[in-house]
């Protein structure tokens, strides 16, 4: 049996543990085990392949609308062989020098293989048994594939899957209608592609505040059709060789097909545990499998540590930097401090963009009760950056405590909108969160963060907030 001072299952954001512990300690001796290429999700097969992606998608929609502003430009073809292979150049290239890295660490001795517990704080990596009293789980999540009739047996891509694509499919059909969805649709339709989306919820990205999910469904639909509240019960080849789905309205009940020459399923992720067996090492999972932590990021066996994904928590790569601190300053440093998720922001990346930090709407009243609240909107074209952009209907809005002005969230549609958020969100991050500092703060003009000052300065109360909502066909309803 090897016994290390620290054993590491997950090459993504617990590697910023494992590079301070070294630079602390140089005589350290670490186990890092990854069954997957090294690098984590995010840069293997999630948010850095897709935006890689997901870059020519927006060059296309923009080249696509320069006719508004007297450029005759013409988009003669898309090498979708091209933007596939320079994806995985740049990610290939990135994944050896992790592994390299790992490889010739005189601190590291790396597994590229399954790890599984067999005891409490013992695990067995390939055919050795390793051991060690300081244990750190960043084991992602995966793929949860439905219960479709048929869908086996059809074939489908997942987000994982489809980067091994050479070839642009005529169509394809994604089931689910998340993030996940959003973004590939995006991305095949602008590459060309038939797309249909078809999510299980009545509303389009569900995590959204809902009239910015009802605004990025209407403007989605120009170029992709998407049908919400149905639910995909069996798929079947046809005749034509095309890929046939049944799907049936939750609401009603009534029967629809859609036909695709492929299928994505992006219906979300689930855990790993089932080939980690933490109950063998006394480590608690709750319903669905993820590992469970305390507000220390410390399972329940003591030193014991889970981040990102495989605690089933806020499931971006940005919380999971975070938390890599958080677990460095508790589990090395031996520090106490607490995790925090007031302010865990996230951003869609599609055409258009949404970005959201905080509260929404209805969590805010239902701590704050609805006279303690304000809400403020403004729209794009109503500045003068966003109206040279001519662009229409796209917002702001921002969620106030209306006693001390604390910001609670703000939700934002729009182009841009993952890069505008920041302007909010770091003043989330500061002793009092309040949004005073914009209010002081000078704005360039005309650039488009004064949408985001404006949004700020047409606080209201929210019956006033829901008619001006109204007045500008914004409504969800």
């Amino acid at each position: 049996m090897k016994e290390y001072d620290l054993i590491v299952i997950g090459t993504g954001s617990a590697m910023t543990v494992v590079d301070a512990l070294i630079q602390d300690n140089p005589n350290v001796k670490i186990a890092v085990i990854d069954k997957d290429e090294p690098g984590g999700i995010c840069l293997t097969r999630g948010c850095i392949p897709s935006k890689i992606l997901l870059y020519p998608a927006e060059l296309v929609r923009t080249i696509q609308r320069v006719g508004e502003f007297g450029i005759d430009v013409e988009l003669k073809s898309i090498d979708f062989n091209e933007v596939m292979k320079r994806m995985r150049n740049i990610i290939h290239a990135e994944i050896d020098r992790i592994r390299e890295g790992l490889s010739n660490s005189k601190n590291i001795d790396y597994y590229p293989t399954i790890a599984e517990f067999i005891a409490p704080y013992t695990l067995k990596v390939g055919n050795d048994t390793i051991k060690s009293n300081l244990i750190i789980l960043c084991t992602g999540s995966k793929t949860t594939i439905p219960p479709i009739k048929g869908l086996e047996k059809v074939g489908y891509l997942t987000s994982d899957t489809l980067l091994k694509l050479n070839e642009l499919p005529k169509s394809v059909a994604i089931i689910g209608g998340g993030y996940i969805a959003a973004e590939y649709g995006h991305f095949f339709s602008a590459m060309g592609s038939e797309v249909t989306i078809i999510g299980r919820n009545p509303q389009f990205l569900p995590e959204e505040e809902p009239e910015v999910s009802a605004l990025a469904k209407r403007e989605f639909q120009k170029h992709m059709k998407v049908i919400t509240n149905h639910e995909v019960r069996k798929v079947e080849k046809a005749s034509n060789g095309m890929k046939k789905l049944f799907a049936i309205n939750r609401e009603n009940g009534k029967k629809i097909e859609i036909m695709a020459e492929e299928i994505l399923v992006a219906s979300g992720r689930g855990p790993n545990t089932d080939i980690l067996h933490p109950e063998r090492a006394g480590i608690k999972v709750d319903k669905e499998g993820w590992i469970i932590v305390n507000e220390y990021l410390e399972t329940s066996q003591p030193n014991v540590w889970a981040l990102g994904d495989a605690n089933g928590k806020y499931m971006f790569k940005h919380k999971a930097n975070y938390e890599s601190l958080i677990v460095y300053y508790n589990a090395i440093l031996k520090r106490r401090v607490k995790v925090d998720y007031h302010a865990v922001p996230h951003a869609v990346f599609a055409y258009p963009e949404v970005a959201s930090v905080g509260l929404k709407e209805k969590e805010a009243i239902e701590r704050y009760g609805k006279d303690k609240v304000l809400i403020g909107i403004h729209r794009y074209q109503d500045t003068a950056k966003g109206e040279a952009m001519n662009v229409k209907d796209y917002f702001v809005k921002v969620i106030i405590e209306r006693e001390n002005m604390k910001i609670l969230g703000a939700h934002i549609i729009g182009p841009y909108a993952s890069i505008l958020i920041h302007e909010i969100i770091n003043l989330m991050y500061t002793p009092k969160q309040s949004a005073d500092p914009i209010f002081q703060g000078m704005h360039i003009h005309p650039a488009l963060s004064e949408v985001v000052e404006r949004a700020f300065n047409s606080l209201m109360p929210i019956e006033q907030y829901h008619h001006l909502l109204e007045h500008y066909k914004l409504s969800s309803k």
